[in-house]
């Protein structure tokens, strides 16, 4: 039988498949849909200090083979999740990830205490890359003295295993990675969103109220692959990849280019079951090519 269980920087994983944040909320949508305990973790929707309304609409657009978005990280804050949110999904029978944010290193540290305590949170994403909020986010996550100043002050508070979201709208992501990893991830995950543009021809007006924002979805894969091989083989902490996964095939390959695990996110728009079809496709992957878990075939690119 094949294995699909993973270690990723200490957070343990019955498979390598998990949801990327805000593509399904805190849980409960997919829960409506099927069992969420077959998914390795579940990336709940950003969380920030205070109360956030969000962008103005339109915050979303089609493009092609792809989507772009500019919600804002739109959510009640830190104390109603902990209030209101945990205690509906804290029982759900798979990894519960939160993915912090702020404006500040003040900020994401202090909602990191408050997710401490919290004892069926299983490890925190530090998303220092977030491209459609208008201040902090990805002004971290592009230079490598700001992303490592608020991964080690995160780091000193955060007794879970600690994943950096890195952002692809950088000259060398690569630098970036060996930035938090020396600061104290546990892992890196990449890649975050591109910044992009749609415009609206016959109205002559940008498709979104912040005119630019993040493009996700199969059109940003091919470049996400080269990020994930590249960061593999800068950093010794595990690579979690996404970016354009939509099914099997996509994951297997991101697995070959250095990914420990991996996260699916506009695919879930499409089809809610696509994570489990994931895990089903790897299943029959490894054992068609006899590998017997997912570490033998991470990194296994022939060049």
């Amino acid at each position: 039988m094949v294995n699909l269980a993973v270690n990723i920087g200490g957070l343990r994983l019955k498979n390598p498949v998990m949801t990327a944040s805000g593509c399904s909320g805190f849980g409960e949508e997919l829960a409506a849909f099927y069992d969420v305990s077959r998914l390795g973790a579940i990336l709940l929707k950003g969380i920030t200090l205070k109360e956030r309304m969000g962008n103005d609409y339109p915050r979303m657009a089609e493009t092609a083979s792809g989507m772009l978005n500019a919600v804002g990280l739109q959510n009640r804050g830190v104390d109603y999740f902990v209030r209101e949110i945990y205690p509906v999904i804290r029982n759900y029978d798979t990894a519960l990830i939160v993915n912090v944010n702020g404006s500040t290193i003040e900020e994401y540290v202090e909602v990191t205490q408050k997710i401490n305590a919290l004892e069926r949170i299983a490890a925190i994403e530090l998303n220092i890359s977030c491209p459609n909020v208008k201040e902090g986010g990805m002004a971290f996550g592009v230079s490598c003295p700001a992303a490592a100043a608020v991964t080690r002050e995160v780091r000193k508070s955060c007794k879970k295993p600690l994943i950096v979201k890195l952002s692809p709208n950088v000259t060398d992501i690569s630098e970036v990675a060996r930035a938090v990893e020396s600061e104290g991830a546990d892992a890196v995950s990449l890649v975050n969103t591109f910044l992009g543009l749609a415009i609206d021809a016959e109205k002559r007006i940008p498709k979104l109220s912040t005119v630019t924002g993040g493009l996700s979805g199969p059109a940003i894969k091919p470049i996400a692959l080269r990020m994930v091989w590249q960061v593999s083989q800068a950093v010794k902490i595990p690579v979690i990849g996404l970016g354009g996964i939509m099914n099997s095939t996509d994951a297997v390959e991101f697995f070959l280019a250095g990914a420990a695990a991996i996260q699916v996110g506009t695919a879930i728009f499409k089809d809610p079951f696509t994570p489990l079809h994931i895990i089903d496709g790897l299943q029959n992957y490894l054992e068609r090519h006899g590998f017997s878990g997912i570490s033998e075939l991470s990194g296994r690119l022939q060049m």
